[in-house]
């Protein structure tokens, strides 16, 4: 993804519609962390002494590619899931609450005419990465990164509806 990405107000206005997500209880299960351009470097120096500490010494490949991490596209969200102690709602209600605001998210970008990525990988599932930005409670559900497509989008495949809906 290259610039243009959202202007300050219209990435408000993505966070915005992400906010309005389904959320039984008005718990709120999830928050978002905007890693603005100016605190890329300190994101990159973050993954890359996670990946020492957690991995080792990373190959030339592999730094390369942590580097591209933190300066893929013009915006950065990180999506934390944030689960509340709660007796009527349980944890598994609040993990769909949360991918549903990630996808909201997206969906709000794109309609805006931004291209938007949900990715993972091993900074997700980092201790030190999530200590970055949350804490021991929580756990990183993606990165979504928010620009313009440098390049005509393909569509993936999806599976056959007949693989996915039945008749009851």
């Amino acid at each position: 993804m290259v610039e243009p990405g959202p202007s300050a107000e219209e990435l408000s206005r993505i966070l915005s519609i992400a906010a309005r997500t389904p959320d039984h209880g008005k718990l709120h299960p999830w928050r978002f962390v905007h890693v603005p351009r100016e605190r890329r470097a300190a994101f990159s120096d973050l993954l890359f002494a996670a990946y020492r500490a957690e991995q080792g010494e990373p190959s030339e490949a592999t730094a390369e590619a942590i580097a591209r991490l933190a300066f893929q596209a013009p915006e950065l969200i990180v999506i934390l899931f944030s689960p509340k102690e709660s007796a009527k709602i349980p944890v598994w209600e609040q993990q769909l609450s949360c991918g549903a605001a990630a996808m909201n998210l997206e969906h709000a970008a794109h309609a805006l005419g931004f291209a938007a990525g949900w990715v993972t990988g091993w900074p997700a599932y980092s201790a030190l990465v999530r200590d970055g930005f949350g804490s021991e409670s929580e756990k990183i559900a993606g990165f979504v990164y928010i620009g313009t497509p440098g390049m005509a989008l393909e569509e993936r495949a999806r599976p056959a509806l007949d693989e996915v809906v039945s008749r009851w």
